[in-house]
C-alpha cells in the first residue's frame, strides 16, 4: 500500500523490519492488540496470520519506535505463548497506515 500521506519526511528517517512470530499466536488477539500498540506507537505496516500458524508483523517507522514494538512482540498479548521471532530488515516503502490484513 503506498500513499502520501505518509508520517515521515523520507524513507531514511525510519526503520523497516519484517517479523514472523512463532508458537501459540494465532487465536489469541495478538493481531489485535498489534494493530493498537502499533498505531499509538505511529508506526505503519500490517500484520497478519500466515499458513504455517505464526503471524507476520511488517513494522515501519522510526528506529526506537520500531524498537519498542519489537521488544512488545517477544511477549505479545497475555493469552500468546511467544516461542521465537525472526527478524529480518526489509527496504522502507511509503506506507500510510498499520492495519490488520487477511490472512496469508
Amino acid at each position: 500500500m503506498t500513499g502520501s500521506s505518509c508520517r515521515f519526511p523520507s524513507p531514511d528517517d525510519r526503520d523497516c523490519r519484517l517479523l514472523r512470530i512463532e508458537g501459540r499466536v494465532q487465536g489469541v488477539g495478538l493481531r489485535e492488540a498489534c494493530v493498537q500498540h502499533a498505531q499509538a506507537l505511529g508506526l505503519t505496516g500490517h500484520v497478519r496470520n500466515g499458513r504455517d500458524g505464526s503471524v507476520e508483523v511488517l513494522l515501519q517507522g522510526p528506529a526506537e519506535a520500531v524498537a519498542r514494538m519489537q521488544a512488545w512482540l517477544h511477549a505479545g498479548p497475555p493469552l500468546a505463548k511467544v516461542e521465537r521471532v525472526t527478524v529480518s530488515s526489509v527496504p522502507v516503502t511509503l506506507l500510510d497506515r498499520f492495519e490488520r490484513r487477511p490472512s496469508e
